[in-house]
């Protein structure tokens, strides 16, 4: 079954690009044009991962974000933000919100696939009942 992949983002063509690059790949996709449409689909669509722009109209990424981690049905699901913000404040404030990526736009949709297959990979890697699996986790 194919991994399911929430595109946010308010600018049409940047959703398409995304949608048209992931689908090739393999990736089932749903789309979104706002913060709370994105939440409504998260509901809905149960989403593998989620890439999501900051810079939207009703409620920004960094909103959608704080409610997806802090609901514990959705804090889990991956992040990729994939926004114009490219300023230092904005990408630590995307790393420090818990994204698992943050890509600028101008983007590499291989780019962005790179990304998101890293992501999976990791998540199967790590296997169903993560890092406490026997293993020792060590805290600094």
């Amino acid at each position: 079954m194919a991994k399911k992949i929430l595109v946010v983002d308010d600018e049409r063509h940047i959703v398409r690009l995304v949608e048209v690059n992931l689908t090739r790949a393999g990736y089932e996709i749903a789309t979104a044009y706002d913060g709370i449409e994105a939440l409504e689909k998260v509901k809905s669509e149960k989403p593998d991962m989620i890439v999501l722009d900051v810079m939207m109209p009703r409620m920004d990424g960094f909103e959608v974000l704080k409610r997806l981690q802090a609901d514990a049905s959705t804090q889990d699901i991956p992040v990729i933000m994939l926004t114009a913000k490219a300023q230092d404040a904005d990408i630590f404030r995307g790393w420090s919100s818990g994204v698992s990526s943050y890509l600028t736009k101008p983007f590499n949709p291989r780019e962005l696939l790179t990304f998101v297959e890293r992501i999976f990979q990791s998540l199967d890697d790590r296997g169903p009942s993560g890092p406490d699996d026997g293993e020792t986790v060590w805290e600094i």
